[in-house]
């Protein structure tokens, strides 16, 4: 598969902020920026900007930042599935997994994160993927909002509404360990049915919940 990237961005007033959200992005424009300290929900900020840095340049990774003049404040990560994962047993070339999704504390609540959703599916070629997420509860920053498990899975689905991704069933085991847990999909709409079942199957391997 040929994996196509077309550059789109927009301006969104964050308060007396005016921020940049583009992508994808290249690995050589990225180290240009500055990387904002408070991105650690994942790892420690610098090791998480070179995590970013080696996502960028490989074929099917994509970036998506927002920015505050030169300082990424937040960002988005599409890759092929962990291998680890069940989700890369099916080895399907148009499945990608919107892996990560992170914005710094002081920018929280500007609608950040809806707007880096949509600046990610303003490229026509994600019309050419199944674009999942897993989100577990584990990872959401409870503490620092203050709000309940549930209340942060409303605004987790509302921001995955805005890029187009919607609840779907799975017997997963690690997601179905707590019921705040879930998966969410976007499927492109110039996907086969082929590719549709055999997303499926991964998605239900026990035969008695398919």
């Amino acid at each position: 598969m040929i994996h196509k990237k077309t550059y789109n961005a927009l301006e969104l007033k964050a308060g007396q902020h005016t921020l940049i959200i583009e992508g994808p992005i290249s690995a050589k424009e990225l180290a240009s920026y500055k990387f904002h300290e408070g991105l650690v929900a994942f790892r420690p900020a610098q090791k998480q900007f070179h995590a970013l840095l080696g996502i960028a340049d490989l074929p099917e990774g994509r970036i998506i930042i927002a920015r505050d003049h030169d300082t990424i404040i937040g960002y988005a990560t599409f890759i092929y599935p962990d291998e680890l994962e069940r989700w890369s047993e099916a080895n399907m070339d148009n499945l990608l997994e919107l892996g990560a999704i992170e914005v710094a504390a002081p920018y929280r609540g500007c609608k950040v994160g809806k707007n880096m959703l949509r600046v990610s599916m303003m490229d026509d070629a994600m019309n050419d993927y199944i674009i999942i997420t897993t989100e577990y509860y584990w990872h959401w920053d409870l503490k620092g909002t203050g709000l309940s498990v549930w209340d942060y899975r409303k605004a987790m689905e509302k921001m995955m509404n805005a890029g187009g991704l919607v609840w779907f069933a799975t017997d997963d085991p690690e997601i179905c360990s707590h019921p705040a847990n879930c998966l969410m999909v976007r499927i492109g709409n110039r996907i086969d049915q082929d590719s549709i079942q055999r997303f499926d199957r991964i998605r239900f391997q026990n035969r008695f919940m398919y």
